[in-house]
């Protein structure tokens, strides 16, 4: 037999040769290995997929609705706070400030809606935590938070009269706002005056911020007038809006009209009609006559400082022509410092024949108002709030409308004129 010797040459070839065909080898496992992985991420996907799926039509139902919207500005604090949920009942309501002080509400019996009991207050910010569990028992949950108006972006109006308060026939319902009014037609809209009587009410804006509103002729002695104020959310201005939601009622007494004629000096009392009695009286001095106009009492106190320095009548030095720290039964008929009250210092005999004040109505009486028996302690007790008292035959002129609730004296198309409805 031949013998064969393989040589380092051929050697080194057949090693070569078998290195490749390895190679070869582990580059197809390689791309092999990798196929396989590209398909267990693809399986990793389904399988997520699948599981939230399967989670999705195991959850709960319930839909909360929280409002005002997470991050709201500037939100009601009247009625805008309000948890609601559909398809479910709500289990837990948390509502709480940012300081984390606990905000009592109220479910519903029917466990579908859920409010704060209270107002909030202006310039904070509120979380809202709600739970609720669908006819299965599974539970939804959903949060909120929002910041309620400031008061640098809010307006409020100062009424009167007061709710439950009894006035006389000529008192209006007169609002002062705390911020001037641009869009009126939107405030006079989100108010409401009316009357039993079924008398009709309207507004008259006399600056940015009063209005003032009334029948064509006084009140109905006897009836009731409701105020309603639906001014929470009302943009009264650029960026400013209403907070208040109020009714107000008040009840119209009888009807009394006093009047005084300066140039007779007495003073005629009528109830209903009927003149029940007249009073001597002394008003303002020629050189500092009462003005003539329908005026309404808008303040009464049974005693009251009256100087004449904060209503412009002072001496050479600045001091008040007077000052007198106790004039009794004083009851307000403008604001610029027009009185009728009663009268101490003066003699007895100028009631009934001279005019002798700085301007207002004057009366006998006594020093501590103390006898009821004085023609000012009868008037004074039987005039309340709302009272007219109509001056005649002064040489001053009418008052204006807007000094005090006087706005009697403005004719009825002047006043529907300055109506922003």
């Amino acid at each position: 037999m031949e013998k064969r010797v393989m040589t380092d040459s051929k050697r080194r070839k057949g090693l070569m040769a078998a290195s490749a065909l390895l190679g070869g080898v582990l580059v197809l496992t390689a791309c092999s290995e990798g196929s396989s992985s590209g398909n267990d991420e693809s399986s990793k996907k389904s399988q997520a997929a699948a599981v939230d799926k399967a989670a999705a039509e195991d959850a709960s139902q319930a839909q909360i609705a929280i409002s005002p919207k997470n991050g709201a500005t500037n939100a009601s604090i009247n009625n805008a706070a309000k948890v609601t949920v559909t398809k479910g009942k709500l289990t837990q309501v948390a509502m709480t400030t940012a300081a984390g002080a606990s905000v009592p509400g109220t479910l519903a019996a029917d466990g579908t809606s859920w409010q704060p009991n209270a107002q909030l207050e202006r310039s904070t910010t509120y979380k809202i935590n709600a739970t609720a569990e669908d006819t299965k028992g599974r539970e939804a949950h959903e949060n909120a938070s929002f910041t309620t108006v400031s008061p640098a972006n809010s307006f409020i109006g100062n009424f009167t009269p007061e709710d439950g308060s009894t006035v006389g026939v000529g008192m209006p319902v007169s609002i002062n706002f705390n911020k001037p009014i641009t869009d009126r037609k939107a405030v006079q809209a989100g108010i409401t005056v009316t009357s039993s009587s079924g008398q009709q009410v309207v507004g008259h804006w006399f600056n940015a911020q009063r209005l003032d509103l009334r029948p064509e002729q006084y009140w109905t002695g006897g009836s009731t007038v409701t105020l309603k104020l639906a001014l929470d959310g009302v943009e009264g201005a650029d960026g400013v809006y209403g907070v208040q939601q109020k009714t107000v009622t008040f009840k119209v007494g009888r009807n009394q009209v006093s009047t005084v004629d300066a140039s007779t000096h007495t003073m005629t009392v009528t109830q209903d009609g009927k003149t029940i009695k007249t009073i001597p009286i002394s008003a303002g001095s020629p050189d500092n006559p009462t003005y003539n106009g329908q005026m309404v009492i808008s303040e009464k106190f049974k005693e009251t400082r009256m100087n004449g320095a904060t209503v412009g009548f002072t001496d050479d030095d600045g001091k008040g022509e007077y000052d007198i720290k106790d004039v009794p039964h004083a009851m307000r008929l403008s604001q610029s410092g027009t009185f009728i009250h009663g009268n101490y210092w003066g003699a007895p005999s100028v009631f009934g024949s001279a005019n002798t004040s700085h301007g207002c109505v004057g009366l006998a009486d006594v020093k501590g108002a103390g006898d009821a028996n004085q023609p000012a302690a009868w008037f004074y007790n039987n005039s309340m709030i709302g009272d007219v008292v109509i001056v005649k035959n002064s040489p001053d002129k009418t008052i204006t409308p807007d000094n005090g609730l006087n706005g009697w004296n403005m004719s009825w198309t002047e006043w529907q004129a300055g109506s922003a409805g």
